[in-house]
C-alpha cells in the first residue's frame, strides 16, 4: 500500500508560516536556545517524520515601507533567523533516525563552499541531510552581499542551474571507493579515484576535486519550492522533494500532474520527486475545541506583519496601497506562485489588510482544523486523489502543535496503513524511497572499531 510522507517545517527563529508563533499562550519555545530545535526533533522522530527541513533568507525585511520598523516592531518571518547549517549539526547528536534540511541561496554563495558543507553534515548525521535550494528573492538580501540590486526571476534560475551543476560534479570528484584506509601498506586513498572538474561557466568556475569524500547518501536530497513555470522547470531538473502551496484540491491535484510531467520529460521517474503539500493542523478533542485553537491563533496576528513578510517575499512595498481595497495588476518580480495566489484573493474581493492578516496567520498555507480524525480524513483525500505525496506541516505554536499532531493524528494515520509504523531504513533517502550515489555505502571503510567510540569508553 502505498504510503505518505510527513516533514516538518521550521524557521530558526520565533515565528514559522505562523506570525503569531512567538506570542502564543500556548507556545514554550526559546528560539534562541539549542535545546529548544532538539526538543522538537525528538518529538518528531517519535512521530517517525521522514523530515524536520528550515526555511531561510538573508536579510532584515524592510520592503514594506522601505523600513525594517514593522518586521521589527511586530516579528515578522525576517526579524531574527539564525544560520541553519550549524543548527543541523547542533541537532543531529540527539537524534538518530530524523531526516535534517538547511536553506542556502544558490544566489549568494558558491557551489564549492556549500558542496562542503553538505558533503560534511552528510558524515555527521550519517545520511540524513537534504538542502532546500533557494534563488533569494530581495534586494535586501542583495545589499547585505554588496549587490546593488537582485537578479532578474529568470536569471536566478540560470544561475541556480549551473550551480547545481557545479555541486553535483564536485559530489562525484570522488569515486565512492576511494578511500582505502589500509594501515598496513600505508595508502589512504586511491588518486586514480579522485579528479578535477575544470568548470567553465557563465558564472562559476571551479577546479575540485571537493576535499570531503562522498557521504552515505552521495549527495543531500534536494528540496525546492519553485512554484513558477520557470521554477518547476528548474525542480523537475533537480528536486527531489517540492514543497507545494496550494489552498484546493483542485489547485493542488494541478499542480502534482504538471510538476510530475515535466519530471517525467526531464528522463527522470515521477517517482524521484516527492510533492509536499504545506498544511497547518489545529487539533482538538472535538472539532468545536480545535476551531476555538484556530480562532485563538488567528486573532493574534496584526495585519502589518503579514505585510511586511509579504512584501518581502514579492519584493514589492505593499505600503503603498490602501488597506482597505483589493489590489490592482503589478508587476511582481518575488515569489511568482505566492503572487498567484494573493491574485486570486484580490480578484476575489478580499481587500489589503484581510490578505494582510491571513498571510501572517499562514503564509497562505491551508489551516485544517478538527478532531484526529477529521484531521486524518482531510489529509487522506488528498493524498488519495493524486494531489501529494505527503505533507510539510507547520506549527501554530511550539512544541505543543508537533505533540499534539505526533500523539493523536499520526497514530490515526498508521491506523489506516497510510503512514510508518517504523524507520525501515539508515538515510534520508531510504526514508523518501529515493536511490543514493550508486556504490554510496562504499564510500566510507572503517578505520577503527565501533566501540572506539562508545561513550564512557577511554582513550
Amino acid at each position: 500500500m502505498r504510503q505518505l510522507h510527513l516533514a516538518a517545517f521550521m524557521i530558526a527563529g520565533p515565528v514559522a508560516h505562523s506570525h503569531a508563533l512567538w506570542r502564543h499562550p500556548r507556545s514554550r519555545f526559546d528560539f534562541l536556545r539549542p535545546e529548544a530545535y532538539q526538543q522538537i526533533a525528538q518529538v518528531l522522530e517519535r512521530g517517525k517524520f521522514d523530515l524536520l527541513f528550515f526555511a531561510d533568507r538573508l536579510a532584515v525585511s524592510e520592503s514594506y515601507g522601505h523600513s525594517f520598523d514593522v518586521g521589527v516592531r511586530y516579528g515578522d518571518q525576517d526579524a531574527v533567523r539564525l544560520d541553519p547549517l550549524p543548527l543541523l549539526a547542533a541537532i543531529a547528536p540527539t537524534t538518530q533516525n530524523l531526516g535534517l534540511g538547511a536553506t542556502v541561496s544558490t544566489t549568494y554563495a558558491h557551489p564549492y563552499s556549500v558542496a562542503r558543507s553538505f558533503a560534511t553534515l552528510d558524515h555527521l548525521t550519517y545520511g540524513r541531510v537534504a538542502w532546500n535550494i533557494v534563488t533569494s528573492v530581495n534586494d535586501g538580501e542583495a545589499q547585505n552581499f554588496g549587490v546593488k540590486t537582485h537578479l532578474e526571476h529568470d536569471q536566478r534560475y540560470d544561475r541556480a542551474d549551473e550551480f547545481l551543476e557545479v555541486a553535483c560534479q564536485l559530489w562525484e570528484s570522488w569515486q565512492t571507493d576511494a578511500l582505502v584506509l589500509d594501515r598496513e601498506r600505508g595508502i589512504f586513498a586511491d588518486p586514480d579515484k579522485v579528479s578535477y572538474i575544470h568548470h567553465q561557466g557563465d558564472w562559476f568556475q571551479s577546479r575540485g576535486p571537493l576535499n570531503v569524500p562522498p557521504g552515505p547518501q552521495g549527495k543531500p536530497v534536494l528540496i525546492q519550492a519553485g512554484a513558477s513555470g520557470r521554477g518547476r522547470e528548474f525542480a523537475a531538473r533537480w528536486a527531489e522533494v517540492v514543497f507545494a502551496i496550494q489552498p484546493t484540491l483542485a489547485q493542488a491535484q494541478q499542480f502534482y500532474s504538471d510538476l510530475k510531467g515535466r519530471v517525467q520529460a526531464q528522463g527522470r521517474s515521477p517517482e524521484q520527486c516527492k510533492i509536499l503539500l504545506g498544511a497547518m493542523p489545529f487539533v482538538g478533542e472535538t472539532e468545536a475545541i480545535a476551531r476555538q485553537k484556530q480562532a485563538e491563533h488567528n486573532n493574534l496576528v496584526n495585519p502589518l506583519v503579514g505585510l511586511s513578510t509579504l512584501s518581502n517575499h514579492l519584493n514589492y512595498d505593499f505600503s503603498q496601497h490602501p488597506l482597505d481595497q483589493p489590489l490592482k495588476e503589478l508587476d511582481i518580480q518575488g515569489m511568482r506562485g505566492i503572487w498567484d495566489l494573493v491574485q486570486h484573493l484580490s480578484a476575489e474581493g478580499t481587500t489589503l489588510a484581510e490578505i494582510g492578516q491571513r498571510y501572517g496567520a499562514s503564509v497562505l498555507i491551508p489551516q485544517i482544523v478538527g478532531t484526529p480524525t477529521q484531521i486524518a480524513d482531510q489529509l487522506e483525500a488528498f493524498f488519495q486523489a493524486d494531489a501529494c505525496d505527503g505533507f510539510m506541516i507547520s506549527p501554530a505554536y511550539l512544541p505543543g502543535a508537533f505533540i499534539d499532531f505526533v500523539e493523536t493524528v499520526v497514530p490515526e494515520l498508521q491506523r489506516r496503513g497510510l503512514f510508518r509504523q517504523s524507520y525501515s531504513g539508515n538515510t534520508l533517502r531510504d526514508h523518501l524511497a529515493l536511490p543514493r550515489a550508486p556504490g554510496a555505502e562504499l564510500s566510507a571503510p572503517k578505520l577503527f572499531a565501533p566501540e572506539f567510540y562508545t561513550p564512557g569508553v577511554s582513550v
